[in-house]
């Protein structure tokens, strides 16, 4: 691991450590709260929809190449 992670995490311990101020911790948990949620429960039924049906289409060899869809699309590029 990088030296100035190790630094930059051992200088951010050292300070939380020392923190009283509440509302910034309270902010730090939901910080850490939000990275641990899965994305796929912050997703729309819609886009959970579409992913799923590349999934199923993939799955069964119905995908374009990316030349050809790079050929189809080049006008907008």
């Amino acid at each position: 691991m990088d030296f100035s992670l190790e630094n930059k995490k051992i200088e951010l311990i050292q300070w939380l450590s020392t923190l009283n101020d509440k509302s910034l911790i309270d902010k730090l948990v939901e910080l850490r709260e939000k990275e641990r949620a899965d994305w796929w429960n912050e997703i729309s039924a819609s886009e959970k929809e579409s992913i799923e049906k590349g999934i199923h289409d993939a799955d069964n060899r119905k995908l374009t190449s990316h030349s050809k869809v790079k050929e189809v699309y080049e006008k907008w590029l």
